[in-house]
């Protein structure tokens, strides 16, 4: 595994959980201006992390666009990786 990857990974989920906590606040605050505009930066800056990862190191979900062979089932798992190495 390499640190690089590993920490793109981290950031990427990192990014994910902000963006899960904005979805849950903008659903019962839906006139939050501010929020909405934190949640829209965020959620460019997710696009673009999973779009440089995977032009990386392949497919993030399996439903993502796959060069050949299918590249999906390629190691290392999330799971498998030392986050503390970031």
């Amino acid at each position: 595994m390499n640190r690089e990857q590993v920490c793109l990974l981290k950031e990427i989920m990192e990014i994910s959980f902000v963006l899960d906590e904005t979805a849950l606040y903008l659903d019962t605050h839906p006139n939050d201006e501010k929020a909405l505009r934190l949640h829209n930066s965020y959620a460019q800056r997710y696009s673009e992390m999973v779009s440089l990862y995977e032009a990386k190191y392949g497919p993030m979900k399996n439903h993502s666009m796959s060069q050949y062979p299918w590249a999906y089932i390629n190691d290392p798992w999330p799971w498998e990786f030392d986050y503390s190495l970031c």
